[in-house]
């Protein structure tokens, strides 16, 4: 047995910025993959996800009892192919920000909902927010809350435009050019992330008024401009307001940055070679970084490994 693939994201802007009603740009990563398998002779990696696919069953068939308007699955079956090893075999690193855990949420509701919404039907906006509330449910077994995106990209792998939380739909990006000098890339922290808390710092800073002030004025305010600048191939725009929104992160989201990284972070607005932000909830994982000229930022970052995401 071996499901379809399932693809890693990348959430190039709104992070945090959409639990405020920021406006959010969400693009499949198709270096990273995952899918449903079963094997004669199991790893002791297959082993431990097959324990946590018993645990998530479970957790699928209380949410079945609960909120059987939601969604259906065929607990039979994924009950009998989890007793049977079934396991979920990802290239995508855990606590990266890149999406591991909705990539396998998009794999089980693809393989086990029943009167599951498809692909290949039309995507009307209503569909497209009843899926994000499906995956919302289903992915908050990982991660406490969630807000369904990350499923949703892996599910349909089609770019997301969030306009704002109930107002989402599919996107078209400027297509790549990979003889330009631009990019988006990750540089890996090389430590793990764990979102729960880092999203709960966040949570118990919102409870003051500077910092909501400070979201609202400059965070979901550059955030939003990000977006547009992108979506319409602006790049000079994009560079001005990355820069400022990298500024903003470094002087707001301390906790979200690894401390090794403050310096490197100050460095790139400092010379424009690069700016950096967050690729998901921040502590560790991915740094997501932007850069006009990929050589120079290659230069600037010499001891640290890039990945290219998108050329421009």
């Amino acid at each position: 047995m071996k499901g379809p693939l399932f693809y890693s994201k990348i959430l190039l802007f709104g992070e945090y910025g959409i639990i405020r009603d920021s406006k959010g740009l969400s693009i499949p990563y198709n270096f990273y993959n995952g899918a449903l398998k079963k094997i004669e002779d199991p790893s002791p990696e297959a082993i431990a996800s097959n324990a946590s696919l018993r645990r998530y069953s479970t957790y699928l068939e209380a949410l079945q009892n609960e909120q059987p308007d939601l969604v259906t699955f065929d607990l039979l079956t994924l009950k009998n192919d989890v007793e049977t090893g079934m396991y979920f075999d990802s290239s995508i690193p855990q606590g990266y920000g890149v999406g591991s855990s909705g990539a396998l949420v998009a794999a089980i509701y693809d393989k086990y909902a029943t009167h599951k919404i498809t692909v290949l039907e039309n995507l009307t906006r209503e569909k497209l927010l009843q899926l994000k509330n499906i995956f919302a449910q289903m992915e908050s077994f990982f991660h406490g809350k969630s807000s369904g995106l990350d499923p949703l990209n892996s599910y349909l792998s089609i770019p997301i435009l969030i306009n704002s939380k109930d107002n989402i739909e599919a996107t078209g990006i400027p297509t790549q050019s990979f003889d330009g000098k631009g990019a988006v890339f990750l540089l890996d922290s090389g430590i793990v992330g764990e979102t729960a808390p880092m999203v709960n710092i966040f949570m118990e800073n919102l409870k003051d008024k500077g910092f909501r002030a400070m979201l609202k004025n400059q965070f979901v305010k550059y955030t939003d401009a990000c977006v547009e600048n992108f979506l319409h191939g602006d790049m000079k725009s994009l560079f001005t307001n990355t820069k400022k929104l990298s500024k903003v992160v470094l002087n707001n989201f301390k906790p979200m940055i690894p401390e090794q990284f403050h310096g490197i972070w100050q460095n790139g607005i400092d010379t424009n070679d690069y700016y950096l932000k967050l690729c998901g909830s921040g502590g560790g994982g991915y740094i997501l970084g932007f850069t006009e000229d990929l050589e120079r930022a290659k230069a600037s970052l010499k001891d640290y490994k890039l990945e290219v995401v998108y050329q421009f």
